[in-house]
């Protein structure tokens, strides 16, 4: 069984920081591409940044140059650190990972709310 974990959600005001963290853990081979999705009321979810095995990283137009996306291959963890932080910043945010043991699956947190007032 495998669990992604994620902490780090809250209420901040705008133009502050926060950062989310995500643990797997389980019986696994290993961990491919993880990443943040984010999900508003009323809107789909989105991506918002992701980042390779290897270290490669991607950022939606929205939170590029704020959001620095980062993991720890040794310890299956992955970061989120969310500077100057905007009120359309608000949503729960969810962890997800492909994850080989040994076929490849998509694995989901339960998400973590992150609210940004004004």
């Amino acid at each position: 069984q495998v669990q992604l974990v994620e902490s780090g959600g809250g209420l901040v005001q705008a133009g502050g920081s926060l950062r989310l963290s995500c643990a797997a853990s389980g019986s696994f081979f290993s961990i491919n591409d993880m990443g943040w999705y984010r999900q508003a009321p009323g809107k789909q979810r989105e991506l918002v940044a992701a980042v390779t095995s290897g270290g490669s990283t991607n950022y939606s137009d929205a939170v590029k140059g704020r959001f620095t996306i980062s993991r720890d291959n040794a310890k299956n963890t992955l970061d989120l650190q969310m500077n100057s932080l905007k009120p359309e910043d608000t949503a729960v945010y969810y962890c997800y990972a492909k994850i080989t043991r040994p076929y490849e699956y998509d694995y989901w947190g339960q998400g973590t709310q992150v609210t940004v007032s004004s």
